[in-house]
């Protein structure tokens, strides 16, 4: 069983939306609205247009608490489109920003990593092609990318990055249990673990599916779902279970899939709907979810006309490049208490 999928482009060509060019993935890097948070916690971190570059805010109970100013368009990594977000360790000392970019697909990727009680830069990492910030380990100590094969923005392989050194670890990663399976799918809900360990996340394409991602280990596993619509289903943790909108519970001790007793399973659809999101906080220059959400019901259309792709090499190894020091001649980095 394969989860690979292509989009089918007629003669005209598709152009994407401007809010899905990003160096984030589909999922765009965002600013402004909630940013993001660790369970629990009542502060936040928001990165808002700054003119031409990027100010990020560390904010509790709506009053900014700090402010620095980076040059260039960032935004906290996009998870999937029921509007989550991801970039920031459960420990709350690590937070990761992406670039913001208008060229598709994007040559490179870069990412900030930033220490969350000053907001000073500790690294830059710059990685050639297309790649998403998919989580981050709960120490801050590996960040997980997806990286993607063409410019279909579906096919991807799951990757480990140490963020001291900025280099990639190792090889894909896989469901020991499927390990020749090619991943491919739209993200349209993400939770996770109270302990920010595990991410899980709802994709739809060819099959819907749950991708469960341990940021400790560095191991996944993938579990199947009815065929229906699941766009507006979400993510609900209970304990060991998992629950999928009212349609489905997976047993995370197994990772088995067992139907919710008396609960009929989606009708199919020929066209996913468009997740609700919520939108960018008012002034913020952010990206809008509306336009994100269009995105997403385009492809997830164009995706029922997909067919299974035949498995490809294997993509080159990655050159990661990385800067451990911020050039006072290229960073115009300001603090404001």
């Amino acid at each position: 069983m394969r989860r690979s999928w292509v989009i089918a482009v007629c003669a005209a060509g598709l152009v994407a939306p401007g809010s899905a060019l990003a160096a984030g993935g589909p999922v765009p890097p965002v600013q402004g609205g909630q940013g993001i948070s660790t369970t629990g916690s009542p502060v936040s971190y928001v990165a808002v247009a700054a003119g031409g570059n990027t100010r990020i805010e560390r904010r509790e109970g709506g009053t900014v608490q700090r402010g620095r100013v980076l040059d260039g368009h960032y935004g906290v990594p996009g998870a999937a489109y029921d509007g989550s977000t991801t970039g920031l360790s459960a420990d709350g000392r690590t937070l990761v920003l992406a670039r913001i970019t208008r060229t598709y697909p994007p040559k490179s990727t870069r990412l900030l990593v930033l220490d969350t009680q000053t907001l000073a830069v500790r690294n830059r990492i710059n990685l050639p092609g297309f790649l998403a910030v998919d989580a981050i380990s709960p120490g801050g100590a590996t960040l997980y990318v997806l990286r993607y094969r063409n410019a279909n923005l579906v096919h991807y392989d799951v990757l480990a990055l140490d963020v001291p050194s900025g280099q990639l670890r190792g090889k894909p990663i896989m469901d020991p249990r499927e390990p020749d399976e090619k991943m491919g799918g739209i993200p349209l809900a993400r939770t996770m673990s109270a302990d920010g360990r595990w991410a899980y996340t709802l994709y739809t394409g060819e099959e819907n599916f749950v991708h469960a991602l341990d940021t400790e280990t560095a191991q996944a596993r993938c579990i199947d779902l009815p065929a229906g619509d699941f766009s507006s289903a979400g993510l609900r943790l209970d304990g060991n279970r998992l629950h999928v909108g009212a349609a489905a519970t997976i047993d995370l001790q197994t990772f088995a899939l067992a139907t919710a007793p008396g609960v009929a399973t989606p009708t199919p659809t020929p066209t996913p709907r468009a997740t609700p999101t919520p939108a960018p906080a008012k002034d913020d220059g952010g990206v809008t979810w509306p336009a994100i959400a269009l995105g997403v019901a385009v492809l997830g259309g164009l995706g029922l006309l997909a067919r299974r792709l035949r498995a490809h090499p294997a993509a080159e190894p990655l050159e990661v490049e990385i800067s451990h020091h911020v050039d006072a001649d290229r960073t115009r980095e300001k603090a404001t208490h």
